[in-house]
């Protein structure tokens, strides 16, 4: 009788520990960091995903001293790819920030392996992928983009960029940016005389883009207001930039609107 009661207690205990892996395997989504080595990241599924169809995905690269938790609960992001059928991954940088400063950046090594970790987790349309940042992590944005092995469908960066004379090996088929003149935080990069178009030259002349093509201008809210400039000629894609006079944030409705023009949405709040 003895001999019973052990081995199912010890059963019970196996049973335990079981469910307790496979809970957390289940558990990596929102709040919960999916664990990457000695680092993570964090996952938003969108509202109506049927759990068999690829999903666009966008990876969004946090602000200096943020991480990923609040990136998944964050309207202006993920209201944004939760509504539109887009997976979300917000990696966690190592002491709160991200090594953008120079070339090979163990950050994009890292950034290509959140991808990939992603993609055994769930099954990612490989050509909607876009990568995103907000402020430092705009810049780490800009910075993976740059030497990413894997061809981005877009690049959504907002308030923060690169030196405007880096050398890039990559590039993504689309760049979409977003600055605000009065931002003295990471600071609006003026050129030559006040010229407003200077804070993309590095992907104009990356992308091989000629004269502005457009110009255009939207709001999001009473207060979000942009004017566009568009470079639609370029032998290897296309640049939009868009310049609000306000500072250092993200604006109401941006992402939401790249998101659906890319894809081809009707948009929505």
């Amino acid at each position: 009788m003895r001999r019973i009661f052990l081995f199912a207690s010890m059963f019970c205990t196996l049973l335990g520990v079981a469910a307790a892996f496979a809970e957390e395997d289940v558990a990596c989504v929102d709040q919960t960091p999916c664990p990457l080595g000695e680092r993570s990241y964090h996952v938003k599924l969108p509202d109506d995903w049927d759990g068999v169809t690829p999903m666009p995905v966008m990876l969004h690269f946090h602000g200096w001293m943020r991480q990923g938790t609040l990136i998944v609960k964050h309207g202006r992001i993920s209201g944004a790819t939760r509504k539109r059928g887009v997976l979300l991954l917000a990696p966690n940088g190592q002491y709160k920030t991200w090594d953008f400063w120079g070339p090979d950046s163990p950050d994009s090594d890292f950034a290509t392996a959140v991808l990939e970790d992603a993609a055994k987790r769930y099954p990612i349309d490989w050509d909607n992928v876009f990568v995103s940042g907000y402020s430092y992590g705009s810049a780490m944005a800009w910075r993976y983009a740059c030497e990413t092995p894997l061809k981005l469908r877009a690049l959504l960066a907002v308030s923060g960029t690169l030196d405007q004379e880096e050398t890039c090996d990559s590039a993504p088929l689309e760049v979409r940016h977003v600055h605000g003149t009065s931002d003295t935080v990471m600071d609006f990069p003026f050129g030559t005389d006040g010229d407003t178009t200077y804070p993309v030259a590095l992907w104009r002349s990356r992308l091989g883009c000629g004269d502005m093509t457009e110009t255009a201008e939207y709001s999001t809210t009473e207060r979000d207001h942009f004017e566009r400039s568009i470079w639609g000629d370029c032998t290897e894609g296309r640049v939009a930039l868009d310049v609000h006079s306000r500072g250092h944030f993200i604006p109401r409705g941006w992402i939401a609107r790249q998101l659906d023009e890319l894809l081809g949405l009707p948009g929505e709040s």
